[in-house]
C-alpha cells in the first residue's frame, strides 16, 4: 500500500505504542485500530488488576483512538476482544454495554494464554467513518 494512502492516527488520550505499531491506521474511511490494553495514558502502567476496570480502560482507551480518527466506538464495525479468563466474558459483555449502542459490531472473544504488561483484557477493531 502506497504511504500517501494512509494516514497515521496518534493521539496523548491513550497509550503511546508499545512497539513497532501505530495506535491506528487510516485508509479510505477505514480506520483500523491496534490493540488496546488496560494502561493509563499518562502514567503507562496498567490502571488496577481487577478485571472490571481494566475492561473499562481498554474501551476508554479505544474510544480515545476512534475520537481522535474523527469518529467514536459506535462507527466499530468489527471488534474483537481477547481475554486470559474466558469465565470473565459475562463481565466484558455487560461493560460493553455501556460504551455501545445498537446495532453492536460484529465480535470475537478469544481466549488467550497472556497478554502485554500482564493485561488480562485487550480489544482492537475496523472503524467505518
Amino acid at each position: 500500500m502506497n504511504m500517501t494512502n494512509k494516514a497515521i492516527i496518534h493521539t496523548d488520550n491513550a497509550p503511546e505504542a508499545i512497539g513497532t505499531y501505530s495506535q491506528a491506521v487510516k485508509t479510505g474511511n477505514t480506520v483500523y485500530l491496534s490493540g488496546q490494553i488496560a494502561l493509563d495514558p499518562q502514567k503507562m502502567e496498567l490502571v488496577s488488576e481487577d478485571f472490571a476496570e481494566q475492561a473499562h480502560q481498554v474501551f476508554k482507551n479505544l474510544s480515545a483512538v476512534c475520537e481522535a480518527s474523527g469518529g467514536s466506538l459506535n462507527d466499530i464495525v468489527k471488534l474483537n476482544l481477547f481475554l486470559t479468563d474466558l469465565s470473565n466474558f459475562p463481565i466484558v459483555n455487560e461493560i460493553m454495554s455501556q460504551y455501545f449502542a445498537e446495532p453492536y459490531p460484529a465480535r470475537a472473544a478469544v481466549g488467550v494464554k497472556e497478554l502485554p504488561k500482564g493485561a488480562i483484557v485487550e480489544a482492537d477493531g475496523v472503524m467505518v467513518i
